[in-house]
């Protein structure tokens, strides 16, 4: 008898700009690695070209941002079109921190596909994860 077996969704969780603060990206990482997903945390002050390149190169499926100092509206955006840019816009990119709802309408719009405020639970990021893994699956 022969089972299919599907790799662990893959998660690079990054640190975009200047923002110093990482104890929440560092939550979200250990959540998802605990909920069984393959984790890379890439670390503080990264380029959004040092996140796409991450992201090429691990061959990750989903690509999570954290931003707390206000330069969502300039670093999320980047990051996704350098996604378009390296073929790869098939990666789902989702982002939390500190975001107004006006700048999360625009984010989402620009096709940042979810944002996650202050308080969100980590088992409903998990579960958007999986929500859309099993439907890119199918």
């Amino acid at each position: 008898m022969v089972t299919k077996t599907t790799r662990p969704i893959r998660v690079l969780v990054a640190k975009p700009g200047l923002d110093g603060h990482d104890r929440c990206a560092k939550v979200v990482a250990a959540a998802l690695r605990d909920a069984g997903m393959e984790v890379i945390y890439t670390g503080l002050h990264q380029t959004p070209e040092m996140i796409s390149t991450a992201a090429v190169q691990e061959d990750v499926d989903v690509i999570g941002l954290s931003i707390l100092s206000g330069a969502h509206m300039t670093l999320f955006p980047r990051v996704k079109k350098l996604m378009t840019e390296s073929g790869r816009s098939d990666i789902l990119v989702i982002g939390g921190g500190i975001i107004p709802a006006d700048d999360a309408e625009a984010l989402e719009a620009q096709g940042i596909a979810k944002l996650f405020g202050p308080g969100t639970a980590t088992t409903d990021i998990i579960e958007f994860i999986r929500s859309w893994a099993e439907k890119r699956r199918d």
